[in-house]
């Protein structure tokens, strides 16, 4: 008997996973259920064009701490149905194209934190993609190995598909909220944004363009075809394809600005029809170029253009639509239009949520929510813009938890700096226009020359002399851009705790900044939220120890995890 259930096993889970294919939900059913996204933007798709075994240092390349799962809990707290993991692969392939075993561990991981907190999970090809890099002398510098044109996709046919080859079979077994994306931004050989060809002499190429549709819709069938050749629950699993250069065909300034979207094709699916999803990006512009607000009726008519002709194009095709990266179009930098013009800002954000759910599609905001060393605690860094995107969605936000800075005390940043020359940033890309100063105040006085502050691009160094220094900003020696400042060391093994980074605006307000790695350092978050850490800190001045809940009462020295209050100031046990 037990020779023949050992026999019957292999055939009986192969039924079961074929059952469990065959009752996955419908790509549409999918879009419903992940309801609102968020990008974990800078982190599995972070390199610096070479070859990468170091997992930590591959992973926080571009600033971001190690993902945590916890980080997947908050923004599941907060109402948040799915997360699209962002994954650049090249640097972990060998010349055979075969991924390195730690790498694939540790997106599996990740993967796994998103699954387990309850949420649907995009998993992608990335920076494989994207706009080809050049050094200041116009040389090229990096050269992304998946391009939309015909020759490029002949000669890297087997290479892509052998790569979705490995992905798939690490995660055939994975249920139905996993989803797959072929490729990020796939553009064609003149880095043409907005449609393809754009680039060339005359703004458009009639026979590049169309070689560089064909390119995308090859990709798309190779992605398809190849991961459902996997078998397992891969051949029901929905799967996402993009438009060429995930272009949104916003904008009427040029008449083929919808191109991508009409050019799209629905793939040959051995699946059948309903598994398929189409991805479009947008990053609208909601101010002038002189810097004024642009009027509400002009970007909600710019809204309300884009989302019809995702219907009309795309939706028509018979696959859902989803925004897979959106914002507005200053997102990354220090400036932006959540620093500078929140309300206006926030009003884009509610009509574009109204449409997009009033039309069933999914969005996914590129990254900010949560950002560099708040990921690690974790606590939003804009929850105002969580709790307003997720109000949009649902009607209310009853039930859901926005965690701040705020409500943890006093938040200091240990920092350890592995290499000589380790730089810690500061604050990312600003203009010297709009603001006098930046402040960083140290936990103590440096050692002398520990340390300099170092601004890009020009490489301009200070020294740090005492625990709070200021660098004051000079448009004329500094330029009108500054794209980072950073803590830099002269010592390896050097350590500093940063009680705080301020920047100081034209008008004298100020704004935090938070820091992150840049490179050659580690940061650790210390967090004066547990009952003997706070008592140090407060007892060190004479103040009350007196605790009390959220009601008032005075409770005892041991207490359950939660929010409490001493000296005026909320706290967290957990």
């Amino acid at each position: 008997m037990k020779k023949r259930l050992f026999t019957i096993l292999p055939a009986l889970m192969l039924v079961l996973n074929n059952l469990s294919a065959a009752d996955f939900e419908t790509a549409t059913e999918a879009v419903k259920n992940m309801a609102v996204g968020w990008n974990l933007g800078n982190t599995l798709d972070a390199h610096n064009a070479q070859r990468e075994t170091d997992i930590v240092r591959s992973e926080t390349w571009w600033g971001q701490p190690v993902t945590t799962p916890q980080l997947m809990v908050m923004m599941k707290n907060a109402g948040f149905g799915a997360i699209r993991i962002p994954v650049t692969w090249f640097p972990h392939m060998n010349d055979a194209g075969k991924v390195d075993e730690d790498w694939m561990k540790r997106v599996r991981q990740v993967v796994d934190y998103v699954l387990d907190a309850g949420m649907y999970c995009i998993l992608n090809v990335h920076h494989d993609t994207g706009a080809d890099s050049y050094d200041d002398q116009g040389n090229l510098k990096h050269h992304h190995w998946l391009h939309a044109s015909m020759s490029t996709y002949n000669s890297e046919k087997a290479r892509y598909e052998y790569l979705w080859k490995q992905i798939a079979e690490e995660f055939k077994d994975y249920d139905q909220r996993l989803l797959f994306e072929s490729f990020n931004e796939m553009l064609d050989d003149y880095n043409s944004w907005c449609f393809a060809s754009y680039n060339c002499t005359g703004r458009y190429d009639a026979t590049i363009a169309a070689d560089a549709y064909e390119a995308i819709n090859s990709y798309v069938q190779s992605f398809v075809t190849t991961v459902r050749a996997t078998g397992g629950n891969n051949a029901k699993r929905n799967l996402v394809a993009n438009t060429y250069g995930a272009c949104s065909g916003g904008g009427t300034w040029n008449s083929h600005l919808k191109d991508p979207l009409k050019e799209m094709k629905y793939p040959n699916d051995p699946a059948g029809n309903g598994h398929i999803i189409f991805q479009v990006h947008t990053y609208p512009s909601i101010a002038n170029n002189n810097g004024t607000n642009r009027p509400m009726s002009e970007i909600k008519k710019e809204i309300d253009d884009m989302v019809n002709a995702w219907n009309s194009h795309l939706a028509s095709k018979g696959a859902p639509v989803i925004v897979g990266e959106w914002g507005t179009s200053n997102v990354d930098k220090a400036g932006n239009d959540y620093t500078t013009r929140r309300e206006h800002m926030f009003q884009f954000v509610d009509y574009f949520m109204k449409k997009t759910k009033e039309n069933n599609i999914c969005t996914f905001l590129w990254m900010g929510l949560s950002d560099g060393s708040n990921r690690s605690i974790p606590v939003f860094n804009q929850a105002d813009l969580a709790q307003r995107i997720v109000q949009n969605y649902y009607g209310d936000t009853s039930g859901f938890a926005y965690p701040s800075r705020e409500d943890l005390g006093p938040i200091y940043s240990e920092v350890t700096y592995s290499d000589l020359w380790g730089e810690l940033n500061l604050c990312g890309q600003l203009n010297t226009a709009d603001y006098q100063q930046l402040e960083v105040e140290l936990a103590e006085k440096p050692a002398k020359g520990a340390f300099k502050l170092k601004h890009y691009p020009n490489q301009g160094y200070q020294d740090v002399t005492e625990a709070k220094s200021i660098i004051k900003f000079n448009t004329a020696t500094m330029g009108e851009t500054l794209t980072r400042i950073t803590l830099q060391t002269f010592q390896a093994g050097n350590k500093a705790i940063v009680k705080s980074v301020k920047l100081v605006k034209k008008d004298g307000t100020t704004e935090n900044s938070n820091v992150s790695v840049f490179w050659g350092c580690a940061v650790n978050e210390i967090i004066l939220n547990g009952i003997q850490a706070a008592e140090t800190a407060v007892s060190a001045n004479g103040a009350s120890t007196r605790i009390f809940n959220l009601q008032g009462q005075q409770v005892g020295s041991t207490l359950p995890k939660g929010l409490y209050i001493r000296n005026g100031k909320k706290f967290v046990v957990r």
